[in-house]
């Protein structure tokens, strides 16, 4: 039986696929179904299992050391692939693993010629770049989702705050945007394999748009999507972050019944001097304060 906080992706239908294993958030689950479909492409098969890290807390980290552990003993033929945060930030820790057979970086688990590379190589193959350096986020449009109705799609990557004790901007890199152009055709194409509800995700999503050269903010993005996506029946968000929510983004939540009316706040904490030290951009009144608007405009929501 698998842990209930990991998920396990078998990439395609044929007979020998490879399997990813996501630990953490929604997006590594969203970048996991683009994983699968980069390793069915280059042609790794099951005797390759690829596990997909979080490294958001010292014991995420732990865990993955245990997971990996655990998997080889399953399977002791398998080639294991370590990638996500974890290896991100701490790639020495896992190549130094006997368990493990290969290491890649979060930028380069979504490119195809590393999966080539990975498919080729003989020895331990270890690949992990500067994250800080990368400035741009490339689409990766995928025909389907494990989920039956709700599907993730990836529109930003990486965080520019910096608060303190967050390892995020380290295993993320720089805020960085899809072009709404791309995350419209990835939406359409999800729709088209039967998927009812989409789920818009990335690490600071409430940045949207900040770096792109078009003007366009999460809430435009949002109308954009409903208004140009009529077919949609639900659109939801992933954790925001209150304080960028934008004027346009309140009046969709408002007006627009296929945004569904759930909100998860990346708040942290409740305690102002905790905020304060976190170098949070928020204080405690400034989170029930925010919450009473929306409950206004939106009587139903959850939060």
């Amino acid at each position: 039986m698998r842990n209930k906080d990991q998920k396990l992706n078998r990439c395609g239908d044929n007979n020998d696929p490879p399997e990813v294993i996501t630990l953490g958030c929604r997006l590594n689950a969203c970048e996991s179904e683009v994983i699968c479909t980069l390793a069915r492409a280059a042609g790794l098969n099951s005797q390759t299992m690829i596990i997909n890290t979080c490294a958001v807390t010292a014991e995420a980290v732990r865990q993955a050391s245990q997971k990996i552990r655990s998997h080889r003993r399953d399977v002791p033929k398998a080639k294991i692939v370590v990638t996500g945060c974890a290896a991100q930030i701490e790639p020495q820790r896992f190549i130094e693993m006997p368990e493990v057979d290969h290491v890649i970086g979060n930028s380069e688990k979504l490119q195809a010629d590393v999966f080539l590379s990975l498919k080729q190589a003989k020895n331990k193959y270890v690949q992990v770049g500067s994250i800080m350096s990368v400035r741009q986020e490339k689409a990766h449009i995928i025909d389907s989702s494990t989920s039956r109705t709700r599907a993730f799609v990836r529109i930003q990557n990486g965080c520019d705050h910096n608060c303190t004790f967050c390892v995020v901007p380290q295993s993320r890199g720089p805020s960085r945007s899809i072009p709404a152009s791309d995350i419209i055709v990835q939406i359409r194409r999800l729709l088209k394999v039967g998927h009812k509800e989409i789920v818009l995700t990335g690490v600071d999503i409430t940045s949207y748009g900040n770096d792109l050269a078009e003007d366009i903010n999460l809430g435009c993005l949002v109308r954009k999507v409903l208004r140009d996506v009529p077919e949609l029946k639900r659109l939801r968000l992933s954790s925001i972050d209150y304080i960028e929510v934008d004027t346009v983004l309140l009046d969709c939540i408002a007006n627009e019944p296929r945004l569904m009316p759930h909100l998860h706040l990346s708040i942290q904490a409740g305690h102002d001097l905790i905020l304060k030290r976190m170098k949070r951009r928020h204080r405690r009144n400034d989170v029930i304060r925010f919450c009473r608007q929306i409950r206004t405009l939106r009587p139903d929501v959850i939060f």
